[in-house]
């Protein structure tokens, strides 16, 4: 059984900073990236940043430079810094974990419930 907990999202206004944090635990081991999407109302669900286990990280184009995601192998967490948030931005993010070979052999195994992050003033 693999579970994901997310912890982190909130209310924020624009140009602020939120700390999001997925902790993954169970049977993990045979799972090389972990990351967070994001949708928002009508939208698709989109990349926001990704981690593999050799360190390669990726990003969606809206938030390069502006986004970091890490993470302690020690705790099995990934977290994404958000700084400079935009009400773009606003979206309900989901902690995922995977398989990552290239970009066209890949799979998304499990997805947290997801954490509501809101940019508004």
């Amino acid at each position: 059984q693999v579970q994901l907990v997310e912890s982190g999202g909130g209310l924020v206004q624009p140009g602020g900073s939120l700390r999001l944090s997925c902790a993954a635990s169970g049977s993990i081991s045979s799972f090389n990236a972990m990351g967070w999407y994001r949708q928002a109302p009508g939208k698709e669900r989109e990349l926001v940043a990704e981690v593999i286990s050799d360190g390669r990280t990726k990003y969606g184009a809206s938030v390069k430079g502006r986004f970091t995601i890490s993470r302690d192998s020690a705790k099995n967490t990934v977290y994404l810094q958000m700084n400079s948030l935009k009400p773009e931005d606003t979206a309900v993010y989901y902690c995922m974990l995977g398989k990552y070979y290239n970009e066209r052999s890949r799979s998304y195994d499990y997805w947290g419930q997801g954490t509501q992050v809101t940019v508004s003033s």
